[in-house]
């Protein structure tokens, strides 16, 4: 929508939940973290540690120095093979080694292509890579597309190195490439992926399984201080058994370690007998994955009963990685036996740790060990783990609700199961921290508890998690949880479930801007909410709609619903959401024109904020109330308030709220006589909008900016603002910013000898302005008519 002087606010800027402002249409709702300080863009090393036991492989080492040194300069290198034939090691071990060739930093992500649950989205990983690389929080939203483009703006003239392991697909990749010399992307898959090789360029290495030199080294180095004496031919003997791949070898290498004083001969023995078990039950799979499973299986034969049950129990964990204390909620022990067990898994290789606290499997060894779960655990002891970890999961993230978004609605959750109890975190900081660890956990978490007829877990933790997606905004996982709670809730046949995840999926669909599924989720939560007589709630639905309304400009529609909002929490006396309520509510009474009646309910508003230290409220409402002072003639007491919302910007150090609010002090700036000012804050809001990827304000900045040059007597250059500016609103289809910029345009262009060029311009804009009828809007239209020429107005 638009602002009472020009400038666009394409979104929410009142308070709906913990919503403050919202992105443009680009975006959708924003809920703003602070921002980093903007200093210089910071040198990531995300290269995972490339471990203990890597064969040299010198032969596949030189090819990749060969192709990184070949004077064509390729982007991208493909390395490919079968499961387990170790091209992850061989790529981490590489690339340690040339990293220093690379000064900008190195990004690595797993993209988990061969994972049980879904590969990871590249969405996913461009939100982690933009914000290793310094792009503001902000920046990071729905648009797959425009962060893709972002993400290879960063890397232009900078020397990076981008591991993209475990590929699943070429379009799973493409994103993540960069655009330009410079970077490499190493890219690991089981599939060639000729796509890439033929669009991108990309040179391949395929990777074999170990020669037998090679895979004789591997098992002496894994059985080095353990054993001696073994025959080099029973040595190679295993290893073929093993078909030389190296996964398979150091699981057989660490159990013959394990049982020094048993004959090598014994030990391959009990191997070929679990091969030919094998053999004898499987029909498909090829030598490899034949060897792989009698592999596994000899192994997993060898661990401690309670270690062998731990073990087939992480089959059931619905993420590809997890944490100490979820495994042992799983399986229903103490944190420290957890450990305990995770050790001996770790020594077996048959767990990976990868942090202090925090293991992986392999996607082989963990569709084994789900196998294991389902052979050996009856169903019934399946979901009790299953419930186990889920409600851990669930509990923990009602903990972190607790610190983030305190006055959230609380769900009466169901009872935790056995094991160690949530957590409870000292500060908000912390407890996103541990939202951050486990953010695709708690997707996989709802989807399983769905899926394995757990419903009322699934919907909990949807409408609970809901509260910290509010505070980060991440699209795609609010999506995702909310519609699978929501068909959850309807199976367990909880209205009041279903009420809060309409209005969960309102808020996320505003937020990807697709208004109309967010206005009909939001009508579906304010009837359910009637139906219940749940009277907060409803003014709670009727607040988020009436923001809703107001962005879409249908002003009528929103003050009705927020007029109805503020009533219910008058009733209810709650002082709290009342001054947020009014607060939203003047800004409509601004739109419609109506600045003398805002200026009370926002100094109030004020007031309830400093008294609350909502800093963020405060400051939006000291925006609101210089907008309100400048539409009544009083430009040096809009110049104080907007200077003072910008020192509140300045102290919550977040990006979009500083890019936003500058608009507004660019506006008093003008109103107060000084337009070089006003350019200044204008272009800073310009640079801003463009880092932060919102291209509707990056558009009232260049309008603005060109009433600022108009003022300074360059009205070529105050036309070619405008343009710009105008071009933008018409490609993201918003009328009314597009009218109002055509007029600011054809005022420039009076200052030019470009009559027709004006005439046709206000032409156009009042064409647009036929489907407005609000006091604003027919002022505007007044004011084109004057100045167009007679015979050119429309009817």
């Amino acid at each position: 929508m638009t602002g009472p002087h020009g400038n666009v606010d394409s979104s929410f800027s009142g308070t709906a939940r913990e919503v403050v402002q919202a992105r443009d249409v680009r975006g959708g709702i924003h809920f703003h973290a602070p921002a980093a300080d903007r200093a210089a863009p910071p040198v990531p090393r995300q290269l995972p540690a490339a471990g203990p036991g890597f064969v040299d492989r010198c032969a596949e080492r030189a090819e990749l120095d060969r192709l990184l040194d070949d004077g064509a300069g390729a982007r991208v290198l493909l390395v490919t093979g079968t499961a387990g034939v170790g091209k992850t090691s061989l790529v981490l071990h590489w690339s340690h080694t040339v990293r220093d060739r690379f000064p900008d930093g190195q990004l690595y992500a797993d993209l988990h292509g061969y994972d049980p649950q879904a590969p990871v989205a590249y969405e996913r990983v461009l939100e982690g890579f933009l914000l290793a690389l310094g792009a503001p929080a902000d920046a990071v939203h729905a648009d797959g597309e425009y962060m893709a483009a972002a993400f290879r703006s960063r890397l232009a003239g900078r020397r990076l190195l981008l591991v993209l392991d475990n590929a699943a697909g070429a379009a799973q990749v493409r994103p993540l490439l960069p655009g330009t010399p410079g970077c490499l992307a190493i890219v690991t898959s089981r599939h060639r992926l000729p796509g890439l090789t033929i669009r991108e360029g990309a040179r391949r290495l395929t990777l074999d399984v170990l020669d037998r030199d090679g895979s004789v080294a591997l098992v002496q180095g894994v059985v080095s201080g353990y054993r001696d004496g073994d025959d080099p031919a029973q040595v190679a003997e295993l290893a073929s058994l093993c078909a030389r791949l190296p996964l398979a070898l150091r699981i057989a290498a660490e159990r013959a370690a394990g049982r020094p004083l048993m004959r090598l001969a014994d030990l391959i023995g009990e191997l070929r007998d679990e091969s030919g078990r094998w053999e004898a039950l499987s029909a498909d799979g090829g030598e490899e994955s034949e060897a792989v499973r009698s592999v596994f299986t000899w192994s997993y034969r060898a661990l401690p009963q309670d270690a062998a049950r731990f073990f087939r129990l992480l089959g059931l964990h619905p993420g590809a990685d997890f944490s100490d204390t979820a495994a042992a909620a799983l399986a229903g022990v103490d944190t420290r036996t957890a450990r305990r067990l995770l050790d001996v898994l770790v020594a077996a290789h048959m767990a990976e740790q990868t942090a202090s606290d925090r293991f992986r499997l392999h996607d082989l060894l963990r569709a084994y060990a789900a196998a294991q779960a389902g052979l050996e655990e009856a169903p019934q002891e399946r979901e009790e783990a299953l419930r186990r970890v889920l409600t851990w999961y669930l509990h923990t993230a009602d903990a972190v609700q607790a610190r983030v978004a305190p006055r959230e609605p609380r769900v009466e959750l169901v009872p935790a199961g056995a094991g160690p109890p949530a957590p409870r975190f000292a500060d908000a900081a912390r407890a996103m921290r541990w939202y951050e660890a486990e953010r695709d956990n708690l997707v996989a978490a709802v989807r399983a508890a769905a899926s394995g007829g757990l419903d009322r877990i699934a919907w909990q933790l949807a409408v609970v998690l809901r509260a910290v997606y509010m505070t980060n905004n991440p699209f795609r996982d609010w999506l995702t949880t909310s519609l699978t709670g929501l068909e959850a809730a309807r199976r367990d046949g909880d209205r009041g479930a279903q009420a809060e995840l309409h209005e969960s999926l309102g808020m996320a669909y505003a937020q990807s801007q697709d208004l109309t599924a967010a206005a009909e989720h939001y009508e579906s939560a304010l009837a359910l909410r009637r139906e219940l007589h749940d009277t907060f709630g409803e003014a709670l639905t009727l607040n988020g709609l009436g923001l809703l309304e107001l962005r879409r400009r249908n002003l009528d529609r929103a003050r009705a619903a927020l007029e109805a909002g503020r009533a219910l929490f008058a009733a209810l006396d709650d002082r709290f959401w009342e001054p947020r309520v009014a607060v939203n509510l003047a800004e409509v009474e601004l739109e419609l024109g109506h600045p003398g009646n805002t200026t009370g309910p926002l100094r109030r508003g004020i007031e309830v904020f400093r008294a609350h230290g909502d800093r963020r409220a405060e400051g939006n409402a000291l925006r609101l109330l210089a907008a309100a002072e400048l539409d009544s003639g009083h430009a040096d007491a809009a110049l104080a308030h907007a200077e003072e919302a910008m020192a509140i910007a300045t102290e919550i150090r977040s990006a979009a709220t500083e890019a936003h609010w500058l608009l507004a002090l660019g506006d008093a700036q003008r109103a107060t006589g000084q337009p070089a000012r006003a350019q200044d804050s204008y272009r800073r809001a310009a640079a801003l909008q463009e880092e932060l990827g919102d291209r509707a304000r990056r558009a009232a900045a260049w309008d603005g900016l060109g009433q600022a040059c108009l003022q300074l007597g360059r009205a070529e250059e105050a036309a070619d603002c405008h343009r710009r500016a105008a071009e933008t609103f018409r490609d993201l289809r918003l009328p009314w910013e597009t009218a109002r910029t055509l007029a600011h345009l054809a005022l420039a262009l009076d200052h030019l000898p470009a009559p027709q060029e004006a005439a046709d311009v206000r032409a156009r804009a009042l064409g647009l302005l036929t489907e407005f009828a609000d006091r604003r809007a027919l002022r505007l239209r007044d004011s084109l008519v004057r100045r167009s020429p007679p015979g050119d107005t429309p009817p």
